[in-house]
């Protein structure tokens, strides 16, 4: 066998060596974290009226830097983004069995979300170039119980938030924005979870941004901030009004984020902008190695947007190349291809979703007499998001390596290899 011969049929893998992981951690956080450490305060929260309610200095410094840097009045720093969804849902005023429109393609927190609060989500197709909710399923989607949306700029890129936010001012709705693999994007000039009611990132570890745990909320609603801050910090123990509207949601938590996390969160967020170009860079050297591969579509950058590109989305023609979706995957696997995903999610059909159980055993809140109506997770709902799940859409995980021009050039490589292969790939089914 020489090295032009598939390592999948016994060559040699084009890749045999190992790419450098992605990591932004250096001295500056180093330098931040030991500064927490000797000052002996590792959270500054109290979960009561006072001057600790807002937490420590770090959280504090950590939310200005961030309010600024993404042009907003409002940041509230939370322990996890999945703690800041949750408090983003609530703090809209949520009622039990009232409905939220969002993706089936994104992390399942941003639909449990809204079974946290005992509403009911509703899942509407995706757009199947950007990979984001389509507006005109979600239009499709509302109902009389109809309260939210939730839209998710899944991969790196915003979605269409022009036709959301038209859709929600006509129909009265609150947008929220889920833009944990987006900060940074911007959408016709605008930092992307900006342009919703509330948005926010996420700061988990393999994110552009990260402390280990975390996430950051933003707004321009001073209303909404209040309610995110109580909701992160016991609120029952600090709302002051007897007002049912008020009172409305404010079952706190301790959604906190500590000094630790704060200090390396602040140190990043100066990162954020070199790290989004490396990302540019890497996908553009991607865009022209790959681009002219038959049955291959690289990823679109819609009108108004950039993209930071947390994940390089790739869509299959297995018709054209006459192999399954599969076979292509195994072959670049072989070949030593780091980061290759097959398919990502469909949310609605979990089980959680296929047998409506969330709380006990008994179907609540879907079975409770505040569900208005018989909502449907059922197979086909959401035909382009379940095809690309299915069957052609393929991904790279760049977020995972801190990728240079040489180590494209080889992953380049390695596709042409299985690409100049077909033939004999097709041979082997």
């Amino acid at each position: 066998m020489t090295n032009t011969t598939l390592a999948l049929l016994g060559g040699t893998p084009a890749i045999q060596v190992g790419f450098k992981p992605f990591n932004t951690i250096g001295d500056e956080e180093i330098v931040a974290v030991t500064d927490v450490m000797r000052s002996g305060v590792l959270s500054g929260y109290i979960g009561a009226r006072g001057e600790g309610f807002m937490g420590g200095p770090r959280v504090r410094a950590f939310e200005a830097a961030a309010a600024k840097y993404f042009g907003v009045k409002h940041a509230v720093a939370v322990n996890s983004w999945t703690s800041g969804l949750t408090a983003s849902v609530g703090a809209i005023g949520l009622e039990p069995g009232d409905e939220v429109i969002t993706t089936p393609w994104t992390m399942v927190a941003t639909a449990t979300a809204i079974l946290q609060w005992n509403g009911i989500p509703v899942f509407a197709d995706i757009d199947p170039v950007s990979f984001n909710i389509d507006p005109s399923s979600v239009e499709k989607c509302i109902s009389p119980r109809t309260k939210a949306i939730i839209a998710v700029d899944i991969f790196g890129q915003s979605s269409n938030m022009r036709a959301l936010r038209d859709i929600a001012t006509r129909h009265n709705l609150k947008l929220l924005g889920d833009t944990a693999q987006a900060p940074g994007a911007k959408y016709f000039g605008d930092s992307t979870g900006t342009l919703a009611d509330i948005g926010g990132f996420s700061l988990n570890y393999h994110k552009h941004i990260h402390c280990g745990e975390g996430g950051i909320l933003v707004t321009d609603n001073d209303d909404y901030a209040a309610r995110l801050q109580m909701i992160r910090n016991h609120a029952e123990a600090v709302v002051d009004s007897n007002d049912p509207q008020v009172l409305c949601n404010m079952v706190g938590s301790n959604f906190r984020m500590g000094e630790i996390e704060a200090a390396i969160a602040t140190e990043q967020l100066k990162k954020l902008a070199p790290n989004i170009l490396s990302r540019q860079r890497v996908a553009a050297e991607f865009n022209a190695g790959l681009g002219a591969l038959l049955g291959l579509a690289t990823p679109k950058v819609s009108d108004g947007c950039t993209h930071v590109y947390y994940i390089y989305g790739l869509t299959l023609d297995t018709t054209a190349l006459g192999l399954s979706r599969e076979k292509i995957v195994a072959a670049l696997r072989a070949e030593g291809v780091p980061g290759v995903g097959s398919g990502y999610q469909n949310v609605h059909l979990y089980p959680v979703f296929q047998q409506r159980i969330a709380y006990g055993t008994k179907g609540f809140p879907w079975t409770s007499p505040y569900c208005g109506r018989n909502v449907t997770y059922e197979k086909g709902i959401c035909p382009v998001a379940e095809h690309l799940h299915a069957e052609t859409f393929m991904s790279l995980n760049i977020c995972l390596n801190d990728y240079s021009t040489t180590d494209v050039a080889l992953v380049v490589s390695a596709f042409k290899k299985v690409w100049a292969n077909l033939d004999p790939l097709r041979a082997a089914v």
